[in-house]
């Protein structure tokens, strides 16, 4: 998956390589499933909801540009497997679902894992979390119309932020970078994501 699918594709981040190859993808995903876990694809893991393919992860995972003290806020844990890939890297990993099955089903894979450095809540992350805020990254896995001003303001300053921004059928996948009160917006690609339902989401 790492050399056939991200190397060649201008995955370049030592460290998101070094974090796609311990994190086991086969098991967040169902066991029916797990046969094509690695394949360069989603995959449903229920709820309407996919496990992203192993390029866009790697790929949004990269454009957060993390080091090892960072604090990151994921909105959208789906099965889990892009909170594992951040935790490989980050201090902390914040993450939130608004599923409770699905969070339900992450959690224990998480901890089934070890991971520790994760905290997780369900709830409406178009609005990201306060609590913990600023992030110095902020990664959303679902499709949003525009970028939430809320999640904005809990960047930190210097963060950034990766969310795919458009309309429920195609986005472009979107870097956003704080600098005090300046924010700076990059494109990264285009994409095709579940929508992001929301107070400022959908």
């Amino acid at each position: 998956m790492v050399k056939h699918q991200l190397i060649r594709r201008d995955i370049k981040d030592p460290l998101v390589l070094d974090a796609m190859r311990k994190v086991p993808r086969h098991k967040f995903v169902a066991q029916a499933l797990r046969n094509r876990a690695y394949d360069d694809c989603p995959l449903p893991i229920g709820h309407g909801q996919t496990i992203s393919q192993p390029y866009i992860v790697a790929l949004m995972t990269q454009c957060l540009e993390l080091t090892a003290g960072d604090r990151v806020l994921e909105i959208g844990t789906g099965s889990g497997y892009q909170a594992a890939i951040l935790a490989e890297i980050a201090e902390k990993v914040f993450t939130m679902e608004r599923h409770a099955g699905l969070a339900s089903q992450a959690r224990k894979v998480l901890d089934d894992l070890n991971y520790s450095n994760i905290i997780m809540r369900t709830g409406d992350g178009s609005i990201g979390w306060k609590q913990f805020a600023p992030y110095d990254g902020i990664i959303v896995t679902a499709a949003s119309p525009q970028v939430p001003d809320s999640l904005v303001k809990q960047l930190n300053d210097g963060g950034r932020m990766v969310i795919p921004v458009g309309d429920k059928y195609s986005q472009d996948l979107t870097v956003v970078y704080r600098h005090g009160d300046d924010i700076d917006v990059r494109k990264a690609g285009g994409c095709v994501f579940v929508p992001l339902l929301g107070r400022e989401g959908w």
